[in-house]
């Protein structure tokens, strides 16, 4: 689902309880509100505001233009939250 979102690269991980797509084809572009989302940093923020789902910034260690989601949660909670993260990305302009 994380693919299918506009402007995001997510690799099938191996083995963890954690990904890290690429937010790099989301950069450069405007949030609803106004925001420029020029960060990754910039882009969990927007995220979270603009759909409530918390992620965090990839440059907190050190890889940007990731950011990094958990899934140690239930499938319902993630497809919840996959389907607002491609709602956020589809509606930057």
């Amino acid at each position: 689902m994380l693919n299918a979102a506009e402007g995001i690269d997510c690799i099938t991980p191996e083995g963890a309880f954690y990904v890290y797509p690429s937010c790099a084809g989301c950069l450069g572009k405007t949030a609803p509100d106004g925001t420029l989302v020029d960060s990754d940093e910039a882009f969990a923020t927007a995220l979270l505001e603009a759909e409530g789902v918390a992620v965090v910034h990839g440059a907190a260690f050190g890889l940007s233009p990731f950011f990094r989601i958990s899934y140690a949660t239930s499938d319902e909670n993630l497809s919840e939250a996959c389907t607002r993260i491609q709602r956020f990305c589809a509606s930057l302009s």
